[in-house]
């Protein structure tokens, strides 16, 4: 069965840092994109930040580039949100999900984390 584990969520104040953790069962962490959504109070969930199974392509929601940053580490099947200078409309359940080897996409997610809140007061 795979599993998907999100860490690392609070609450912050708005301008601090905070990092997420995904750790993701081995068998398919290695081969996988990876990848961050969110989902905003009254909002759809939306794709926020990926990166390839390869680690050397990433693609980010355009609110969050220069802000937020995704690395993966294979050694400890784990992918992190490096998340700086955050902002109140930030606040969101952020859930990490993996997809089949392809070229890094929005969409089309196989395998879902039960998500993470990240609470940003003003």
């Amino acid at each position: 069965q795979v599993q998907l584990e999100e860490s690392g969520g609070g609450l912050v104040q708005a301008g601090d840092s905070l990092r997420l953790s995904c750790t993701a069962s081995k068998r398919i962490f290695r081969s996988y994109n990876m990848g961050w959504f969110r989902q905003c109070p009254g909002k759809e969930r939306e794709f926020v930040v990926a990166i390839s199974w390869t680690g050397d392509s990433t693609y980010a929601l355009d609110s969050v580039k220069g802000r937020f940053t995704i690395s993966r580490d294979n050694a400890k099947n784990t992918v992190y949100l490096q998340m700086n200078s955050l902002e109140p409309d930030d606040t969101a359940v952020y859930y990490c999900a993996a997809q089949s080897p392809r070229v890094v996409s929005t969409d089309e997610y196989d395998y879902w984390g039960q998500g993470t809140q990240v609470t940003v007061s003003s």
